[in-house]
């Protein structure tokens, strides 16, 4: 029986074993360029009809059927009652037989009120618990195309990680026990197949402030959903360990001697940070928290360039800025919620028809209403996740280019925007004063300087990212290693620590 590393991230996950020399990476997609990583996202759709609505749902639209066949039977009463013929009269009895035979017929009303209720029902409908119960999963790229051929059939979860620290209510928390364990499971399950052995044990890497607003308890409650579903998906043991820290152990097997680092893990909605004394005599020793001399981390990713990327440049073209006939601004708002893909409670808000209704209402006093035509879409046809994904494909192509041009097909068929490495660095300057801040603040919490530099996460790879750190720590030596794989090598080491 071995134990794994899962780095479960905001963006995409792997799954690595190490067998006391060798890191063995688990294959989780065959449809990705990249068959080793996967993307976080999950997509859970329903092939044929919906499921059957709650029983309390249908009781209570037979109530409502019976209360309108009750009037009709008022109604039929009251002719029987006026009519001046026996024909009248005969045509009334039997009206009056038939409707008070419905009435009485429960399983042709309970037939009826299914009928209407799934006929008028939408996935939009469906509680998430309820569609973790009855709905198809698919992850990973065949999830994802599914989703941008079916949006309607199903619901994507962006970043299944991104809501553990929100506040959720308790059939919420359920719900991404469920999702999750699927996840795990389809994880588990692979390294059991390609390893030829049971995989009994398991260390998930975790940032070091989940995303959200609830300090300590919203971490707690991260931590609980995520041991329930490990539990749920069949692992025995289970542990946890900070990103930045799992970082640390794997670029600590390249060093020679004692070392202080200072590791910067920037992902997909964390950024990490800690200051960690390396190649102790300690190092085979599973709890290393003597070593860490400092550690910090906020809900700071590279999704919020994703998004600030299209706030800044897309938007702009889809009416952001703009004005109503009166002078009035168009509401910001649309199009903050248009990109809250991690944000359930706002994305089904601007997914709503009442949302969409208001959208056309703005349209029709807009000085330019062909730039909002775009955002109806947006709404109407459920893009927002495939907007965001489109940004985060332009930020990486801006990394390596200084001009692009975006299309956005999928919109409007000659919807195209020209995007430059300035739009890129103008949409990170405010985020990116906040790492270099989370940095200094990480820094202050010790007396301990660092003697080198190790940044990582799928973020270190932007050419703005690392001039920024650089010019912050100029003297700072910079140790390199695979940005992607660092965290997961290094959770694959703790998991063979494991006893």
């Amino acid at each position: 029986m071995v134990t794994i590393g899962i780095d479960y991230g905001t963006s995409n996950s792997e799954v690595v074993w190490f067998d006391g020399s060798q890191h063995h990476y688990i294959e989780l997609d065959k449809d990705s360029k990249t068959p080793f990583k996967i993307r976080s996202s999950v997509f859970i759709y329903y092939e044929d009809d919906l499921p059957l609505p709650p029983v309390e749902v249908i009781e209570d639209k037979v109530q409502r059927i019976k209360a309108s066949i009750s009037m009709q039977l008022d109604k039929a009463k009251d002719k029987y009652e006026d009519a001046t013929t026996p024909a009248e009269q005969r045509r009334y009895l039997t009206q009056i037989d038939q409707l008070r035979g419905e009435y009485h017929n429960t399983p042709k009303l309970q037939r009826r009120a299914i009928n209407e209720l799934l006929k008028n029902q939408s996935v939009d409908d469906l509680p998430l618990h309820k569609m973790v119960e009855t709905g198809t999963f698919l992850f990973g790229e065949a999830g994802f195309k599914q989703y941008l051929k079916t949006p309607e059939k199903g619901r994507l979860i962006y970043s299944p990680k991104n809501f553990l620290g929100a506040n959720l209510l308790s059939g919420q928390k359920d719900a991404f026990v469920g999702l999750i364990a699927k996840q795990l499971a389809f994880f588990k399950e692979a390294a059991e197949k390609q390893l030829g052995q049971k995989v009994g044990g398991v260390v998930v890497g975790r940032p070091v402030k989940y995303h959200g607003t609830r300090g300590e308890e919203g971490n707690q409650q991260a931590i609980t959903i995520m041991t329930a579903a490990a539990e749920q998906a069949g692992f025995e043991k289970i542990d946890f360990l900070e990103e930045p820290i799992a970082a640390a152990y794997r670029i600590e097997q390249q060093l020679d001697s004692e070392k202080v680092a200072l590791v910067v893990d920037i992902g997909g909605g964390t950024t990490d940070i800690c200051v960690i004394r390396l190649g102790t005599q300690k190092q085979q020793d599973y709890d290393r928290q003597q070593d860490v001399l400092s550690v910090t981390g906020t809900r700071l990713g590279g999704m919020e360039c994703d998004k600030n990327l299209i706030l800044k440049s897309i938007a702009p073209e889809m009416g952001l800025g703009t004005e109503t006939t009166n002078g009035i601004p168009i509401p910001p708002l649309y199009f903050n919620d248009m990109v809250a893909v991690d944000d359930i409670p706002r994305l089904n808000k601007f997914f709503s028809d009442e949302m969409g209704l208001e959208i056309s209402q703005t349209i029709s006093v807009a000085k330019e209403p062909e730039k909002l035509d775009k955002l109806l879409i947006v709404q109407e046809e459920k893009l927002s996740a495939r907007l965001v994904n489109s940004s985060r494909l332009a930020k990486e192509m801006l990394s390596e280019k200084s001009h692009i041009v975006l299309p956005l097909k999928y919109i409007q068929s000659d919807f195209n925007v020209e995007l430059t490495e300035a739009d890129l660095k103008r949409s990170m300057l405010a985020w990116m004063t906040r790492v270099k801040g989370l940095v200094k603040e990480c820094l202050d919490k010790t007396d301990v300087q660092p003697e080198i530099l190790f940044v990582t996460g799928g973020m270190s790879l932007s050419p703005v990212v690392q001039a920024e750190i650089k010019a912050m720590l100029p003297d700072l030596p910079t140790v390199t290693a695979d940005a992607f794989k660092s965290i997961s090598e290094g959770l694959s080491i703790q998991a063979s620590r494991m006893k």
